[in-house]
Parts: C-alpha cells; structure tokens; sequence
C-alpha cells in the first residue's frame, strides 16, 4: 500500500496552515483512492501539549494511520550541489523519500542538493526553494512538491512562480529555503553557495 504524509508545523500550541495541508491531503486521496469524504489534520492532532516547534508527521493512505510529534531544530544550509535528476517526481508527499534520499547521496562535501529537472531547478531534498533577483523573489514554476508553505506566499503575493533555468542562476543574488517547518527567510544564503555540476 502506497502511504502519504503530511508534516505539520506545531509551536505555541498551533498547528500552522492546517487549511493548505487539509487541501493537499484530500487531493492526494482522491488521485488515489477516488471520490472518498475529506479528512482535517486537526480532528487528529493535540497541538495544545506543544509550545516550541514541534514536527508533527501524519501518516495516512483513505485514512489516517498514524500521527508522531518530534521536537525541531532547523539545520544549517551554508552550500547546495546542484544535482540532475531529469526522471524524479515527488508530486505527491510520499512516505517513502527514496527518490529524494538517492539525490541526497549525491551533495558531495554540500549541506543539501538543489534538484534540476530538465534544466531547471526545482527543490532541495527537504524544502521549496526562492531565488531573489533584487526586486522579488521567484520561486520554480515546477518543483517537485507543491509545498504547503509555497503555496501560502503564492497566495499571499510574498513570491512568483518562474521557470529558473540553471543558465540563469547569475540572475539572482539570494536563495531561501523553506518549508512547513522552515519560515520564509529564516535559511537564506548566496547564490555564489550553489555549486555547479
């Protein structure tokens, strides 16, 4: 059986987006299990007990099977390696991060790999990326996952969706890293930190 997961930000007793992660969980139910009722993380969750960030993983497949809470420290990212990977999908939020972990294999002496699909970068192997170009911020028109933090600055007009060609990479002066754990701008770095092929 093929299991999903959503991982949630909890801290200060609240579980943050809960709305963008109740919409990808029930997409992703329906790809693969039809028509089937919507589930909230919150009916699941006890955010309550949790004042610093706390990772919350839900595990589920038509239902939910299980929910872990972890406590969270964010992991300093000072380099990326640019890795190609033309045949990788992550679209759906897969409990199994195999195809993530192989492209992770591959940083070299780096923090993290940056994913290129194509020609075009995507994410990290744990977070959607942000490139500044001294007047916005862009993020890949095509990651490998529509993460749910992602599509919070898309809604909230914080960052624009491009396709990134590598080749423009001298674009740009900042990437961030983010995800439901990581807060926009809290890892940032040069993009003189990626390092190429």
């Amino acid at each position: 059986m093929c299991l999903f997961i959503e991982t949630l930000r909890i801290e200060d007793g609240k579980v943050w987006h809960a709305s963008l992660h109740d919409r990808r969980m029930n997409d992703t139910r329906r790809a693969f299990f039809g028509p089937v009722p919507d589930l909230h993380v919150c009916d699941y969750l006890r955010p309550e007990a949790y004042t610093a960030r706390t990772r919350c993983r839900l595990t589920y497949a038509r239902d939910v099977i299980r929910v872990e809470y972890f406590p969270y420290h964010v992991c300093p990212v000072h380099s990326l390696q640019l890795v190609a990977k033309d045949d990788i999908d992550y679209r759906y939020k897969q409990a199994d991060r195999r195809v993530l972990d192989e492209a992770f294999a591959l940083r070299d002496t780096a923090d993290d790999v940056l994913i290129v699909r194509h020609g075009l970068l995507t994410d990290t192997s744990i977070a959607n990326i942000a490139l500044w170009n001294g007047c916005e911020w862009h993020t890949p028109a095509q990651p490998l996952l529509a993460g749910t933090q992602r599509r919070y600055l898309l809604d909230t007009g914080q960052i624009k969706e491009t396709d990134i060609p590598v080749a423009s990479l001298g674009n740009y002066r900042h990437i961030r890293l983010f995800n439901a754990l990581i807060p926009f701008g809290e890892v940032e770095l040069p993009v003189g930190q990626i390092r190429m092929y």
